[in-house]
């Protein structure tokens, strides 16, 4: 039977729905991978060889992010051609798309072994944690090949609204992942490297089911043998959305590098409580990105189709229930957080410090739904460039000044967390002033 969400037609509401709960739960799992290593590391091993793992979180999300972004070009462009009944282009585009990951997933292997202690250092890591630091790094890094295959596969599915499949091989690799943490924790007694390794190995489990079951596909989109190379024409459109959102999710990323520097300066402690509530709060932000990508793709198919007022409809949806979603979610994170932290380590600082974080974060996460949804759904009409620059200002730029003039006078965890609600505050407010201001002049000229 087939997954695919008839997106053209029909209620929006419960499609909506079907497509980003799946989502999120898939973002949940994919961030487990990290969330069972710095676990695992903190409650088996030490809390410096968690403040490794932890450190590595912002540079290796930089990275990858930008062809995580060239991948949301890949679900918006499929989803068009999907609205233009177009089974040559969905061919050549899926094709071309399996090749770009498998590229970028070596470009950014190799690069990692070059960088990895250079950029550490860089970051301020400790040097009683820079060994371990630069020993997961390294190892996770030749994982990339693997990593970005799954995000673009994944893309290559929700294109047609199935985002049920990219979960299922999530579950069985996110299981393996635990298993595989557990037995060279505490087994082989390694520390950083072996959790590292145990990631590796269960996110090359996932793209390879990925890959077949998009090889032998009979339901959906298929990969056609003969269709496995670059077609220049599409990888221009997929750069042309790609690309921006790709930078976007960068320069978050890059303010996050510049802030975990700050963090790295204020000791151990606060280090390892900052990577475990990271990998709490972060479920939050799965359930709050999720609608924006359902946003992207559902109006990527109707703009294709032309279907101008079912998009503004989408976009209302969509930011509704990102909304509703987002309360519940935030709400069990912040009553739970003592007991999610405990899980991570005992250490009652580092309980402290996290429960800290979490607060801070999780309360402005429904800001964050702005941002999402209103930069999905201009994704989805082709226009990328415009939230990668009002993001750079608003969040970047904010984030950094904050950090080399209130932090510098002012340096503690405290004064350091709030550039966080500030930045989304801005971003949100200028994000929301520019969709109004497309729609208006832009889309209904």
């Amino acid at each position: 039977m087939s997954k695919k969400i008839e997106m053209l037609s029909g209620s929006i509401t419960d499609k909506i729905l079907l497509f980003a709960l799946p989502l999120a739960l898939t973002g949940i799992l994919q961030q487990l991978f990290n969330a069972a290593d710095v676990m695992i590391v903190g409650r088996y091993s030490s809390k410096f060889a968690m403040a490794a793992v932890g450190s590595n979180t912002p540079v290796i999300g930089l990275l990858i992010n930008l062809f995580v972004g060239i991948s949301l070009g890949v679900n918006v462009i499929i989803a068009r051609y999907i609205g233009q009944k177009d089974p040559d282009k969905i061919n050549k585009a899926t094709g071309t798309a399996v090749i770009i990951s498998v590229s970028g997933g070596i470009f950014l292997a190799i690069l990692g072994q070059i960088i990895a202690r250079p950029i550490l250092s860089l970051m301020s890591v400790p040097e009683n944690v820079l060994p371990m630091a630069t020993s997961y790094f390294r190892i996770y890094m030749m994982g990339m090949p693997a990593i970005l295959l799954y995000n673009f596969e994944s893309a290559i599915f929700r294109s047609y609204g199935d985002t049920k499949t990219p979960l299922f091989c999530l579950i069985i690799a996110g299981i393996l992942n635990v298993f595989l943490n557990l037995f060279f924790t505490i087994c082989l007694k390694r520390n950083a490297d072996g959790v590292a390794i145990a990631t590796v190995l269960s996110n090359l489990v996932s793209s390879l089911i990925m890959f077949f079951i998009l090889l032998n596909n009979k339901t959906g989109i298929r990969i056609e043998k003969k269709c496995l190379k670059i077609n220049g024409l599409i990888l221009r459109e997929i750069l042309k959305i790609g690309v921006p959102a790709g930078i976007q999710s960068m320069l978050f990323s890059f303010s996050n590098i510049i802030i975990q520097s700050s963090i790295n300066s204020l000791g151990a402690d606060i280090m390892a409580a900052s990577a475990a509530a990271f990998n709490i709060e972060i479920f939050a932000y799965f359930v709050v990105n999720s609608f924006g990508q359902a946003a992207s793709t559902f109006i990527g198919q109707n703009h294709g189709a032309g279907q101008t007022e079912r998009c503004k409809k989408v976009t209302r949806r969509a930011l509704l229930l990102d909304a509703g979603f987002t309360v519940i979610i935030s709400f069990i994170l912040i009553v739970f957080a003592r007991k999610i932290l405990f899980f991570f380590n005992e250490d009652p600082d580092v309980i402290s410090y996290g429960r800290t974080r979490i607060l801070f974060i999780t309360w402005f996460q429904l800001v964050n739904v702005l941002i999402e949804v209103f930069s999905g759904t201009l994704r989805g009409y082709g226009q990328s460039f415009a939230p990668a620059v009002i993001s750079f200002f608003g969040v970047c730029g904010v984030r950094i000044t904050w950090v080399y003039t209130v932090f510098k006078s002012h340096k503690d965890f405290y004064t350091l967390l709030t550039c966080y609600p500030i930045s989304w505050c801005v971003t949100a407010v200028i994000l929301t002033g520019y969709y109004f201001w497309f729609i208006k002049k832009k889309l209904c000229n």
